[in-house]
């Protein structure tokens, strides 16, 4: 069996359906994967993952070393074990953290010294060490450590952060061959490099031929959907996208937006992670089929029907919107969790919707009838 399969190409597009075959089972694409920064998807159970029909999770490395600790997850067999997941689990290496939340960092040649944000310990990530750390994680797929900047950044600072980045890159796929060397082919973990580079489509370029030519297992894309206009991170993505391999699976971190998500699959992405969905049922808003929903509005308090009559989820099979928004104004809980169910389970329905439009050869004429729903005015 082929770690991965091109199960359909779109006619018209370069949207496609693969199949990813990693050690704890097969994860076909287009995939959103729920984000389980710290051992859990925020709100949700185990068992509402499975029966949302999760395929992959994601979980950080930053945050799973500085707290429960890779001994305690070594104890459970690793991260799996740890939270009862039994699915496949993507790892983030860290980096996009230890700049975003470290108290202090600095970076070198080697590595990068940070202070933890929880206690202001000191530590030390290397290429190596990150490498190592997901291994104790055991997780299915491993991402290097990469450099991350503010973007848009400026162009020098953006070329000096893609030069560590990969530098490290192939500190980390070295270490990687050796430290899995004696495993089997469909035994081992998969390493994806991490393309940077900014807004900038010549750094872009070069990141992703580099990263193409180091011979990883998959790409990710990161340092996009930050801070920079929705043109420049498409054009920073068509510039990676024109020049990586067709025949490895392509991440894009921490995207969730399903506008963006259609556009993104468009241009050949396979995979999403991103905390939207839960973050903004936390904050009260759904993601339905005709729009955004704000279930704080007031014309909600007295509506019988659910969030969204399209939807599957088990939210929207038992509970009316005003349920929902007695809920959440009366601050309890159980709004983060249904609402939650809810918008997870409609980006997982979207890339369903997206494989059955690529098997079709209807690619564009499916992502203008979600658009067209979708983006109508709002409220």
């Amino acid at each position: 069996m082929s770690y991965f399969e091109i199960l359909a190409k779109d006619t018209q597009t370069r949207a496609r359906n693969t199949r990813i075959n990693v050690i704890h089972g097969a994860i076909n694409t287009p995939v959103f994967m729920p984000v389980a920064t710290q051992a859990t998807v925020k709100a949700v159970s185990q068992d509402d993952i499975e029966k949302i029909g999760a395929q992959c999770i994601l979980s950080n490395t930053y945050h799973l070393y500085l707290r429960p600790g890779l001994g305690i997850l070594e104890k459970f067999g690793g991260l799996n074990g740890f939270m009862n997941h039994k699915g496949p689990v993507l790892t983030d290496s860290g980096g996009f953290q230890v700049y975003s939340l470290s108290r202090l960092r600095k970076i070198t040649e080697t590595g990068v010294h940070f202070s933890s944000h929880i206690d202001g310990s000191r530590h030390f990530f290397t290429p190596e060490n990150v490498i190592e750390y997901q291994q104790k994680i055991n997780s299915d797929i491993w991402t290097c450590l990469d450099v991350c900047i503010e973007n848009p950044a400026a162009y020098r600072d953006a070329k000096e952060a893609l030069k560590k980045t990969r530098n490290w890159a192939k500190k980390a796929h070295r270490h990687f061959k050796t430290l899995t060397s004696h495993l089997p082919e469909n035994g081992r973990p998969r390493l994806f490099g991490i393309i940077q580079g900014s807004i900038y489509p010549d750094l872009r370029k070069e990141a992703a031929l580099d990263a193409a030519e180091t011979g990883f297992d998959g790409f990710a894309i990161g340092g996009l959907s930050v801070g920079e206009s929705k043109e420049q991170m498409f054009e920073a993505l068509g510039a990676v996208m024109e020049n990586l391999p067709r025949d490895k699976p392509v991440y894009f971190m921490g995207l969730g937006t399903p506008e963006d998500l259609w556009r993104s699959v468009e241009m050949g992405v396979d995979m999403f992670d991103c905390v939207l969905p839960t973050r903004n049922a936390r904050n009260g808003q759904a993601l339905t089929s005709e729009g955004k929903l704000y279930i704080k509005n007031a014309r909600y308090k007295n509506e019988e029907g659910p969030l969204d009559p399209a939807c599957d989820c088990e939210t929207c099979r038992n509970y009316s919107r005003a349920y929902l928004s007695h809920l959440y104004k009366a601050g309890e809980l159980l709004s983060h969790r249904l609402i939650s169910i809810h918008n997870l389970r409609f980006l997982i329905n979207q890339t369903r919707l997206m494989r059955a439009a690529t098997e079709r050869g209807e690619f564009k004429k499916a992502r203008a009838a979600f658009c067209g729903a979708y983006l109508k005015k709002e409220e």
